[in-house]
């Protein structure tokens, strides 16, 4: 396997990671990344995507002893049942959009402008939610009968899931849309995270699965380094990543996310127009 090759999987994963949980759109950053490190690889596209892998096995390692009390209380506890029926029902929708509209994604907003969009107005929304909440009394909650992600109902789990429909559109971030969109909902902003991650575990898992398998043909066995590579540091940035999220998220707002949404999206729009980056047409 070429050493350089190696190197790009390791700064692709650390990408991955790093970008997947946080409000900021992996999708949009594994593209310039890509582009900045000429990333031509001929299973490129499913790479990218099979990393996500790595980052869910990250929460999944996190949050292994919930995770276990819940696949061992399924058929006894009805809180654990509630928790899995919430996890499913949160799935559900954007994996139905996603199957019924995915070539048309592809083939249509998988553009420079519509990603530069989707930062700059993710980065508006977050200014917009954060401003809100600052303007609420300390310690106030629109949903004070929401404490943990035990709380939520599948009504809340449904809501949620729509919510994650719009992160089918490049650049606006899955953990963005569920994790402000929640918010918006009135979730407490620790129940927002924490949900997101475990959303994501499905989620993610689907996603790669699927890619996998419609590029199968690209893939080749002496390709598993590289692959193992990736998803290997996706797993260590992204779990490195989830624990200071957990810790930032108890004592800051998400603001800086907002403005650095729009400063990428600019970034974008500014590299397509020039010519400078090769961003995806």
């Amino acid at each position: 396997m070429d050493v350089m090759l190696l190197a790009k999987a390791i700064v692709l994963g650390i990408v991955e990671g790093l970008t997947e949980f946080l409000p900021i759109s992996s999708t949009g950053h594994l593209i310039l990344a890509s582009s900045l490190l000429r990333f031509d690889h001929h299973a490129a596209q499913v790479f990218e995507i099979t990393i996500q892998a790595g980052a869910m096995l990250a929460v999944v390692w996190h949050y292994r002893t919930p995770l276990a009390a819940t696949v061992l209380g399924l058929t006894s506890d009805p809180a654990r049942q509630r928790f899995a029926l919430n996890l499913l029902v949160a799935f559900v929708p954007a994996a139905m959009l996603g199957l019924l509209s995915g070539s048309f994604i592809k083939a249509h907003l998988f553009n420079p402008t519509t990603v530069a969009v989707a930062f700059l107005l993710g980065g508006v929304v977050i200014l917009l939610v954060e401003r809100s909440q600052r303007k609420r009394s300390p310690g106030t909650c629109r949903r004070p009968d929401i404490g943990t992600v035990d709380d939520l109902t599948p009504k809340d789990a449904l809501r949620i899931g729509l919510v994650q429909c719009a992160a089918l559109v490049p650049g606006t971030s899955r953990s963005g849309a569920t994790i402000i969109g929640s918010m918006m909902l009135g979730l407490p902003r620790h129940v927002a995270t924490e949900f997101s991650f475990y959303l994501g575990i499905p989620t993610l898992f689907a996603a790669a699965a699927y890619s996998t398998w419609q590029h199968r043909g690209a893939l080749r066995i002496e390709d598993a380094p590289l692959f193992a590579t990736g998803t290997v540091v996706a797993f260590v940035s992204a779990l490195t990543c989830i624990r200071w999220l957990i810790r930032y998220v108890s004592t800051h707002d998400f603001s800086p996310f907002g403005w650095y949404r729009i400063a990428f999206g600019a970034l974008i729009l500014l590299s397509s127009g020039t010519g400078w980056m090769s961003w995806p047409a």
